[in-house]
């Protein structure tokens, strides 16, 4: 079933999250991250940081809970099951922080069909709760067969069989000598 193009543009209701501490540390162990100042306090102070800062991709954390409203959207169409990653860009307007209190609010920024797949774009807008821009982010998700199937080409018909012998067709048997 393909995606419900009259939906572009639609926007979601902000995701409200807090900024922990441990959240963050979290994060950063999980994609390996070791550098102290994502860790530690006094590191991240001693960095000039107001508190411990966010790794570069902690906002996926945001961006999946505002795709999940868009893409558990009945008249979206989506069925998640066809669905793959495709693509996430980050752009930021400043770091974030242990201690942040941001609101994620999200749209349907692009469907576009590829060929037999459909890609949903979703933007996610994340501000302070005071309205200060933090970063944005669009995930490109590919829906796999889903797009509108093109109407068949008519196949040309067929010949017609004809009872009477052909008068230009030869009897004798064509090929190698005997």
């Amino acid at each position: 079933m393909p995606l419900n193009q009259a939906l572009l543009g639609k926007e979601y209701p902000p995701v409200r999250y807090e900024v922990g501490r441990e959240k963050l540390r979290e994060f950063a162990e999980s994609v390996g991250e070791t550098d102290p100042v994502y860790h530690d306090e006094e590191a991240a102070h001693a960095a000039g940081h107001p508190d411990i800062p966010a790794v570069p991709t902690f906002p996926i954390v945001l961006t999946r809970r505002v795709g999940q409203k868009v893409y558990e959207d009945p008249d979206l169409g989506l069925d998640y099951s066809r669905v793959v990653h495709g693509e996430q860009e980050f752009t930021y307007h400043r770091p974030i922080f242990a201690g942040d209190r941001l609101l994620a609010a999200g749209r349907v920024a692009a469907v576009q069909v590829r060929g037999r797949h459909e890609l949903l774009a979703i933007e996610t807008r994340v501000t302070t709760e005071e309205g200060e821009p933090v970063c944005s982010a669009v995930m490109t998700l590919i829906a796999r067969g889903t797009a509108a199937a093109e109407p068949a080409a008519a196949a040309p018909p067929a010949p017609e069989a004809s009872a009477e012998p052909d008068p230009g067709a030869s009897a004798e048997p064509t090929g190698g000598s005997a």
